[in-house]
């Protein structure tokens, strides 16, 4: 039997109470929350993962793991996520067992510093994972100690994994990277930019995203004074001050970091305000925004009509089945970063119309753009901030979505509760790729038309029945 949108809408509304809103448009806590009921599903990971994809950026700096050997597993994908070559990683760990997680391992952690400092990086960046700042050790002492003793900053990280979510590890390294790297003001570099946590992002592909913004700052004329973090050495970070303004690629992590450069030095933050660049409308304002601020209207202009040009030129040739998609309930399964700017990119790009969004995470700041962008659309989804994969399921349940914008573990649970259509966009996905290709401009806009695409003739692939060919 054909599957039919149409039908399929008519019976899921005509099956709620009250049409399904009456908790419509609200942004609310998940059902079911993690952090009360011991849940064993999250999608984020601890604030020891969060700290190490943040200071795996760093060039010129050694992580000292103080930790058992278990949470190196995390560190390993942090190298990932910054695309660090393995041959280059420069990182060791204490490796605690059971005596020093009892009585203490600050002696195995001098022990672990003094192997690292070996090494020759200039800077060790000590990592305390949930053991040993349970059991007391002094981490901030030790690393005074042997900062004489090696002749090189031992920097401090207290960034155990009970103190939040990766999220939250990201803002716990960005605030100590600070306080080390960038104490004092300095002059400002004329139409400058330093662009931050580009890494806390839902995109497997982020570095194409930043390496977008870069370009598109590189036309307008505006310098990139530093990158938090991502391939930054400590002499970078510590010229943050110099920057003119501030540009934050995460609706997740970053706005504490944000708010303090403007406090402290006066880096003036944009585009604050805004969804990031996916899809038409989003980009558009994006770009305006930044050539308001630039002084860079011309640019701006061009640089808009080339992409709509390219975007619908590729349409045209290629022939995605964009018809698929009008009026059709889509469920959004992301984080806050690539959520917030895929309910523009369905509702007007796509035709679609969002039904329900799950946010693994949404920090305060965020969550105005969010509520901005919902009233703006005229939008009533349900909302649920700090979905875990329990709720997330129970989410889908009740949504009934047509399709859903995910991940891998969407596809999974849409297999299970019938949903027709899944969209691997979102990390953690099984789609190899060997190369980043960004989400972000108009470009991205290509890219996520090309995956839909691909999904979407998926979908018809038989599971059961095979043909033989006929030549």
């Amino acid at each position: 039997m054909p599957y039919d949108a149409a039908a399929r809408r008519c019976a899921r509304h005509a099956s709620r109470p009250g049409s399904g809103c009456d908790s419509v448009g609200q942004v609310e806590p998940a059902p079911h929350d993690t952090r009360e009921h011991g849940g064993l599903d999250p999608y984020l990971r601890c604030a020891f993962a969060g700290a190490g994809k943040t200071l795996a950026g760093v060039l010129d700096a050694c992580l000292v793991l103080h930790s058992p050997q278990g949470c190196h597993g995390l560190i390993r994908d942090a190298l990932a996520t910054q695309r660090v070559d393995f041959s280059e990683a420069q990182v060791v760990s204490s490796k605690l067992c059971e005596t020093e997680i009892v009585y203490g391992g600050e002696e195995r952690l001098r022990e672990t510093i003094r192997e690292a400092r070996s090494y020759g990086a200039p800077y060790l960046f000590v990592m305390s994972a949930c053991g040993p700042e349970v059991v007391g050790d002094d981490i901030a002492a030790v690393c005074e100690a042997m900062s004489r003793e090696c002749g090189v900053p031992v920097i401090p990280m207290e960034c155990a994994g009970f103190r939040g979510n990766e999220h939250q590890g990201v803002d716990i390294a960005l605030e100590k990277l600070l306080d080390f790297g960038a104490r004092e003001a300095m002059p400002k570099v004329p139409r400058s930019v330093t662009l931050i946590a580009p890494h806390a992002s839902a995109n497997p592909a982020w570095p194409a995203d930043l390496g977008w913004v870069r370009r598109v700052l590189g036309e307008m004329g505006v310098t990139v004074v530093s990158v938090l973090t991502h391939k930054q050495d400590m002499q970078g970070i510590a010229r943050t001050p110099a920057a003119e303004t501030s540009l934050l690629l995460s609706h997740d992590a970053g706005a504490p970091t944000s708010e303090r450069l403007a406090e402290q030095f006066g880096v003036e933050p944009v585009c604050r305000e805004l969804p990031l660049p996916i899809g038409l409308t989003n980009t558009k304002r994006w770009l305006e925004a930044l050539a308001q601020r630039f002084d860079a209207a011309p640019v701006a202009e061009r640089l808009i009509e080339d992409g709509h040009r390219n975007v619908i030129r590729a349409i045209r040739l290629r022939g995605p089945n964009i018809e698929f998609y009008h009026r059709v309930e889509a469920a959004i399964a992301a984080d806050a970063t690539l959520g917030i700017p895929f309910l523009r990119f369905i509702t007007e790009d796509l035709e679609g119309v969002p039904s329900a969004v799950f946010l693994r995470s949404c920090s305060q700041a965020a969550r105005g753009v969010l509520a901005r962008e919902l009233e703006e659309l005229d939008l009533t989804p349900e909302v649920v901030i700090g979905a875990d994969a329990y709720a997330m399921k129970q989410g889908l349940r009740r949504a009934r979505p047509d399709c859903v914008f995910g991940s891998l573990v969407e596809w999974q649970l849409g297999k299970e509760l019938g949903v027709p259509y899944c969209f691997r966009v979102i990390s953690p996905t099984s789609r190899f790729q060997m190369t980043d290709r960004p989400y972000f401009g108009y470009e991205g806009l290509i890219n996520l038309l090309e995956i839909l695409q691909n999904e979407h003739q998926d979908r018809w692939r038989s599971r059961i029945r095979r043909y033989e060919a006929k030549w």
